[in-house]
């Protein structure tokens, strides 16, 4: 990525600015130029991930209307920061505010760092007025029912920064969720509770939409991939990580290799085609299908779509999400499952993994591409990529649908390597020793009725998570190390009597 680009050279996030006519043109100007060099030390490359696009100052009711409404209507604008940079009456935003349709941070900061005490007079005060002038918009906001997120300090404090940056993510999370279309191929897995839902609530919420095809319609687009392109693809494979001599050209099982390369190339192809950008598979349901497809599923994770699998099309649609919010960041996000524990000695942790669908994109080093028996499908033996996930700080989150509303559950947890080498599990795994503890962090995760499919995120931060819940009305709940199980209790107890009343409103 060039020094200059952003992860998101096609969004944009306006910096609005308030003020009123009466401070006169000299004033008037010297908020502008001011105003614009804070959104330019925010926009600085490198720092937010979007572009920061300055607008003029705002002095009137008709003029702020118009604003919020352009910024609502805009393809590329996914959110707008304000500040009152002198004072701006506040009713003046009412209509303005009312017709906003995009996440709104509010930046409570002002153009000096320091105060010039020894020079201080009226016309300096006249001038930096944003102590009050964000009270007055801040009360606005809470009496109209802005949901926002206020960030204050000085546009070139880092924690500042990060905040926006943060935020920022969320926004272009929240705009991507709106546009994202999903294809499950075949239904969810038979008698399993978490991978239903309300596809239409999560259409209103969130604004993804999700439709079925049946999997022979991808069988059929499978089988008529070009051998030529299923050559060139299993040639990639060979390049790009250790594959088993067996899949390897004049192996015993080469054909496996093509055959899973095929169900690669058409994937991409039926994706491609119909716009989307997540979907599900499931091992009950394949169909025509000679596999159920691993390392095709692996590798298109690694190219940000969202996955789900036996049709949980709800973390397909997280998953897509949170890879989006994570563009440009240090780290990988993956579709995972807790699969099953070490509870001593030393240090409990958790073991995930799935069946075969683990994203290389948090990989340690490189992958292996492998071929074992699947005891379930009824299938051939599927390709897949083995691989232990990269150490380090992460956060595994999870949505689920709970009949009156959707809830999203996120443990910070810390990845670890394996106490010793897993030479016989041939999927890719993850260690990790969820925060504060296994058993606070299990009781807590019960308590919540979170999914056992979740998605598992060392690029995206928990204050992201908590900014796209806010921008989206979904609940969150987080279990970090400060959680106690009691207490959680109590939480959740409060958010569902919050929520239900919040409804009812």
């Amino acid at each position: 990525m060039e020094a200059n680009a952003t992860p998101y050279p096609d969004h944009e996030v306006w910096f609005l600015t308030g003020s009123q006519g009466l401070y006169g043109d000299d004033v008037l100007q010297q908020v502008a130029e001011q105003s614009r060099s804070i959104s330019e030390t925010l926009g600085h490359p490198g720092e937010i991930p979007v572009r920061i696009v300055w607008k003029p100052v705002l002095t009137d009711a008709d003029a702020i209307r118009r604003m919020c409404q352009e910024a609502s209507a805009s393809d590329t604008c996914v959110g707008v920061i304000v500040w009152m940079h002198t004072f701006s009456p506040a009713k003046m935003w009412i209509a303005g505010l009312s017709a906003l349709d995009r996440p709104l941070l509010h930046l409570h900061t002002q153009y000096n760092l320091s105060l010039p005490w020894p020079s201080i007079d009226m016309d300096f005060m006249n001038l930096n007025q944003a102590a009050h002038g964000d009270r007055e918009f801040g009360h606005i906001e809470s009496r109209v029912g802005v949901d926002r997120k206020i960030v204050a300090g000085h546009a070139t404090d880092p924690r500042v920064v990060g905040r926006v940056a943060a935020w920022a993510r969320a926004a272009v999370g929240r705009h991507t969720a709106r546009t994202l279309r999903l294809a499950r191929f075949g239904d969810n897995m038979r008698d399993v509770a978490v991978t239903e839902g309300d596809k239409v609530e999560a259409q209103l919420r969130f604004g993804f939409s999700v439709n079925t095809y049946g999997v022979n319609d991808l069988v059929a687009v499978v089988d008529a991939v070009a051998d030529k392109d299923v050559a060139e693809l299993a040639a990639e494979y060979t390049d790009s990580y250790d594959v088993a001599e067996a899949l390897r050209p004049g192996g015993d099982q080469h054909d496996s290799l093509l055959y899973a390369a095929r169900i690669e190339a058409g994937l991409r192809a039926f994706l491609t085609e119909g716009g989307f950008t997540a979907f599900t598979t499931n091992f009950e349901d394949l169909g025509g299908l000679r596999q159920l497809p691993g390392i095709a599923v692996q590798r298109l994770m690694a190219d940000g779509y969202g996955f789900g699998g036996e049709g949980d099309w709800k973390t397909s649609a997280l998953l897509r999400t949170v890879k989006v919010m994570g563009a440009g960041s240090p780290g990988g996000t993956s579709f995972m499952e807790d699969y099953t524990y070490h509870l001593g000695p030393g240090k409990p942790c958790v073991l995930g993994a799935h069946m075969l669908e683990v994203c290389p994109s948090i990989a340690a080093g490189r992958p292996s591409a492998e071929i074992h028996p699947l005891s379930i499908g009824g299938r051939e033996d599927p390709v897949r990529l083995v691989f232990d996930a990269a150490e380090g700080p992460a956060v595994v989150v999870g949505l689920s649908d709970l009949g009156d509303r959707f809830r999203l559950t996120a443990n910070v947890v810390d990845v670890i390597s394996p106490s010793e080498p897993l030479r016989r599990l041939p999927v890719a795994r993850a260690v990790w020793e969820p925060r504060p503890s296994l058993a606070e962090s299990a009781e807590s995760w019960l308590l919540a009725g979170a999914p056992h499919h979740t998605v598992l995120s060392s690029a995206v931060s928990v204050e992201t998570l908590t900014d796209y819940a806010a921008m989206t009305g979904v609940e969150l709940l987080t279990i970090d190390e400060n959680t106690r199980t009691d207490q959680f209790a109590k939480e959740v107890r409060w958010n569902a009597a919050y929520h239900r009343l919040a409804q009812a409103l």
